[in-house]
């Protein structure tokens, strides 16, 4: 999937180059085209292909936080949860 994309990249960069070079070509056109053709299409395919793997991810987290149990480390920083509220001292 990445050698697809580092292809990619380098397509649209020498489309920008060229445009950028050309006699009519201006460097604003040159950065909407590496912008358009490049960085927003890649950026969306590449969401859209992470989608599964963000999905397993999750998944995963929460089967683990479920096999931990209801009073087993609630915060996930591997200890105990104390008392919510601290109590009150008393003035001497």
């Amino acid at each position: 999937m990445y050698l697809v994309t580092i292809a990619w990249m380098y397509v649209v960069l020498m489309m920008a180059l060229a445009e950028a070079t050309n006699p009519a070509g201006t460097v604003l056109g040159a950065i909407v085209t590496f912008l358009l053709y490049g960085a927003l299409p890649l950026s969306i395919v590449l969401y859209v292909m992470g989608t599964p793997g963000r999905r397993r991810a999750r998944r995963a987290a929460e089967s683990a936080d479920a096999a931990a149990g209801p009073g087993d480390d609630p915060g996930g920083r591997g200890h105990a949860a104390g008392d919510p509220v601290a109590p009150e001292r008393k003035e001497p």
